[in-house]
């Protein structure tokens, strides 16, 4: 996967359908993100490149709830494929 603009909008696209407020503040955040799970509230660091944002994502993409049949095609697809890598890791 290329760490592009274009893959963070369509990763974070894939959150918000999810239900969940991206929201990029500084802090200290040990792992660079929080979540508030009654809010549905993803904090990352907003210090984190491109690159550091795709993968801080993709990490946190197995700890919330999605429910795939809120998305739309494009993000069902995507949310699969990184599913898999974050398996295979």
């Amino acid at each position: 996967m290329k760490f592009t603009q274009g893959v963070l909008d369509k990763i974070e696209k894939l959150i918000e359908e999810a239900g969940y407020i991206i929201r990029y503040e500084r802090g200290t955040f040990q792992s660079g993100y929080c979540i508030l799970r009654e809010k549905k509230v993803v904090v990352l660091n907003k210090f984190l490149q491109t690159e550091g944002r795709i993968n801080t994502l993709i990490d946190l993409l197995p700890q919330l709830t999605v429910n795939i049949d809120e998305l739309t095609h494009e993000s069902q697809k995507l949310y699969d494929e990184l599913m898999l890598s974050v398996v295979h890791k």
